[in-house]
C-alpha cells in the first residue's frame, strides 16, 4: 500500500501544482523554460504512475476487502465508463462544444472513471486509489474553473461536427476497453 499512496502523491501532487502553487509554477517554467519544466513535470508524473500501477498491483495480490459490491454495480460501472471517455476524448479535443459548456470536460471525466470504479471495488486499495482520484478531479475542475473567471477565459465556439467525433472516438475506446483491453491490462472482465 506504500507504493501505491507514495504514487499517488506524486502523480496528483504534480498534477495539482496549478491548484496549491501557481504562482510557483509561473516562476519555474520562467527559469526553466516551457520545455524543461515540461519534462522534469513528465518525467515525476511519469515514476508517480509507474509507483502508482505498482503498488496498486501488490495491494490488489493481498487485498483488504471492505465491502463486497452487488454485481449489478460492474454493469453500472461499465455504463458510467462511455460518458466518460467521450468527456476525456472531448477534453483533447479543440473546437468542442462540450468543452465550450463545461470548461475542462477531461476532469470531469475522471471524476466520472473514479465514481464509477468506486461502485464496483470494495478493497482498500480500491478506496485509496479512485477515491484519490474522484477528489482530485473534483479539486481541480473547481480550481481550474475559478481560473478560467479570474482570467476571463472564453473557449472558441464548438460545433455539432466536433462533438460527433468526440462521441465517437470515445464510444470506439470503450468498445475496446470494456470488450478486450481492461482485461488484458487490469485481468477483469468488465461485461
Amino acid at each position: 500500500m506504500l507504493f501505491l499512496v507514495a504514487g499517488l502523491v506524486l502523480f496528483l501532487g504534480a498534477h495539482s501544482v496549478r491548484i496549491i502553487a501557481d504562482p510557483w509554477r509561473s516562476a519555474m517554467v520562467a527559469r526553466l523554460g516551457p520545455l524543461r519544466w515540461r519534462g522534469l513535470y513528465s518525467l515525476v508524473s511519469l515514476a508517480g504512475l509507474v509507483l502508482l500501477i505498482w503498488g496498486y498491483g501488490h495491494a490488489r495480490a493481498d487485498p483488504v476487502l471492505l465491502w463486497s459490491p452487488p454485481v449489478w454495480t460492474r454493469y453500472a460501472t461499465s455504463l458510467l465508463m462511455l460518458p466518460s471517455l467521450v468527456l476525456i476524448v472531448a477534453g483533447n479535443m479543440s473546437g468542442t462544444r462540450m468543452k465550450v459548456a463545461l470548461g475542462h470536460p477531461m476532469l470531469l471525466g475522471t471524476l466520472l472513471w473514479a465514481l464509477a470504479h468506486l461502485l464496483s471495488n470494495g478493497t482498500l486499495a480500491d478506496i485509496v486509489l479512485f477515491g484519490g482520484f474522484l477528489v482530485w478531479a473534483g479539486v481541480d475542475y473547481r480550481s481550474a474553473r475559478q481560473r478560467d473567471r479570474a482570467a476571463g477565459t472564453i473557449y472558441p465556439p464548438g460545433t455539432l461536427n466536433r462533438d460527433a467525433i468526440a462521441v465517437f472516438i470515445g464510444s470506439v475506446a470503450w468498445i475496446i476497453f470494456v470488450f478486450w483491453l481492461h482485461q488484458l491490462l487490469i485481468g477483469v472482465r468488465p461485461f
